[in-house]
């Protein structure tokens, strides 16, 4: 069994907590959290199961790194703490462990990250003998293996096109739905993540990495960003009220360029109600989905749709990304200690899991 600890313990992290207890290789041996009232709580009352897992949130990563865990899912937030998290991850890799994350957008594609965030990870992996993988949330698979993939089921392929389409409401993350991204933020509010720039940061590195896949030279990546206001106040669950006016909407892609032409495009269609910007495209339930759309001969369109957490919709998407980089770690600790991307690292068949229940 590999000693795994899970570190964080919000949307991604309670996942993880599920994801690693129902992994056949991997024994879930520590849970580290930030905030005061979960120190001590067992991991499984914290991941939503309904039995306990034996295992006590602490708060204390020191002392858990220095028991040498050979796997490390960092599930902390790396949106408004980017600094931070790369610290913590350099420590667990330092340690010795191999470490998943989704937490640091610009190492999606590490091969072509700044040299001041990849050269770090180099010297971790150098003086503690651990590795890196890093895949995305929105999520990563949706934007790299997949289309990836399905592009070799074609003749011909004239462009490449990966959709999120999703509603807000149900995203319990109220501080990157209001403020990261502007929903509910007057018109001419600038959300951070919306910033020029910002989005190709951010998706910029998946755009390579299909281009990668498909042995295209990119001439540049662009962008494009839409924004619609509420036309009527709208509730939400979780997060209160939407009032009319302020930011309801947005669409916005990443293109990477080739031949003059967007040829590979991350699309992203947000929204926190689904009156508003009814014209752009719409998800097939009310849940969300995440489509690959590959132009060419034939054309190939494959929707993916998956539930998690009960009204907690936003939960799938989360479940499936990190049950990519979850079932990922047993073949990272077989590979050499090594900073790895979604191109070098297989996607891993749920094998001895068929049955199993994480619940």
């Amino acid at each position: 069994m590999i000693p795994t600890v899970v570190w964080g313990t919000g949307n991604i992290g309670r996942a993880a907590i599920r994801a690693v207890h129902a992994h056949p290789s991997l024994e879930l041996t520590a849970v580290l959290v930030h905030d005061p009232g979960k120190l001590g709580r067992d991991a499984g009352e914290l991941a939503g199961l309904d039995h306990e897992l034996g295992v006590a949130a602490t708060g204390d990563p020191a002392a858990v790194l220095a028991a040498r865990p050979r796997a490390v899912v960092y599930a902390a937030s790396g949106d408004t703490r980017p600094d931070e998290a790369l610290k913590d991850i350099h420590e667990a890799i330092r340690a010795g462990a191999v470490v998943v994350t989704p937490a640091v957008y610009a190492l999606y594609d590490q091969r072509n990250a700044p040299a001041e965030l990849r050269e770090p990870v180099l010297a971790a992996i150098a003086d503690g003998g651990g590795s890196l993988f890093v895949s995305g949330v929105d999520p990563g698979w949706g934007n790299d293996v997949l289309p990836a993939l399905l592009s070799g089921l074609g003749t011909t392929v004239d462009a490449v096109r990966c959709q999120e389409i999703f509603d807000y409401s149900t995203y319990e993350q109220p501080d990157s739905v209001r403020y990261l991204v502007g929903m509910g933020q007057p018109m001419d509010y600038q959300p951070p993540m919306l910033a020029p720039s910002v989005p190709t940061t951010v998706w910029g590195g998946q755009v390579r990495l299909i281009a990668r896949a498909l042995g295209a030279d990119l001439d540049e990546i662009r962008e494009t960003l839409d924004r619609r206001p509420l036309e009527t106040t709208v509730g939400t669950r979780t997060m209160g009220e939407f009032e009319a006016g302020t930011q309801g909407a947005v669409r916005f892609e990443v293109q990477g360029i080739v031949g003059g032409e967007p040829r590979i495009v991350i699309e992203h269609v947000t929204r926190i109600h689904p009156s508003c910007a009814p014209d752009w495209p719409q998800p097939p339930n009310p849940s969300g989905a995440h489509r690959v759309i590959i132009e060419g001969r034939p054309r190939i369109e494959v929707t993916v749709e998956a539930s998690d957490e009960g009204e907690n919709r936003s939960a799938g998407g989360n479940a499936t990304a990190v049950g990519r980089l979850v079932n990922a770690i047993d073949w990272l600790t077989e590979a050499e200690p090594g900073f790895y991307d979604a191109l070098d690292v297989p996607l891993r068949p749920a094998t001895g899991r068929l049955g199993r229940s994480a619940r």
